[in-house]
């Protein structure tokens, strides 16, 4: 059968028709890719009131953090933060403690002895610096992190045996740290 636009009894070559085939599936590939594109662009003015008059559209705007909650607390205030950033736990409280520390300070304490079994260490701190929480059971290390003051972290570790837990905080600047230790 004769292709239209030939001289009967002729074909075209092969690498002619190839390369067009090519052309032409690369040319509807890319039309198809192009077609699912699309691009809105919302200049903070909505009509969707049916008025036709245009509406803001509000957002979401991050406020800027107020550097005092950077600095340590006394008093009153500290006793607030510590029972924000150590909200009611869920299983039994076995130690919590809080506190301040000066510029290069150290403090060291240790827990009851806390039965075998699944426990959650909440650590916070309050700080312009970072705050280390050190936690150990006898010679094992369980926790050795340092924490980005305004964030709370928990960390849940397994003791396979009865067991006290050594706990030292310590921090270049000064800062309020507080700790729980509750079982999950």
């Amino acid at each position: 059968m004769p292709v239209r636009g030939t001289v009967p009894g002729t074909r075209l070559p092969r690498i002619k028709t190839a390369a067009a085939a090519i052309a032409l599936s690369t040319t509807l590939a890319l039309g198809l890719v192009l077609a699912g594109c699309a691009y809105e662009y919302d200049d903070g003015l909505s009509s969707d009131d049916g008025s036709g008059q245009p509406t803001p559209t509000f957002t979401d705007a991050t406020r800027t953090q107020d550097p005092h909650l950077n600095q340590p607390a006394e008093g009153a205030e500290l006793d607030a933060w510590v029972l924000e950033v150590l909200p009611d736990a869920q299983g039994q409280v076995f130690h919590t403690s809080f506190g301040t520390l000066e510029a290069d300070e150290e403090v060291k304490e240790t827990t009851t002895e806390l039965p075998k079994g699944t426990y959650a260490l909440t650590l916070a701190c309050r700080s312009t610096r970072r705050v280390s929480f050190s936690i150990e059971s006898g010679e094992n290390e369980l926790v050795d992190l340092s924490l980005r003051c305004g964030t709370t972290r928990v960390n849940v570790v397994q003791l396979v045996a009865d067991a006290s837990l050594s706990i030292k905080v310590d921090a270049n600047e000064a800062a309020n740290f507080a700790y729980r230790v509750s079982r999950i």
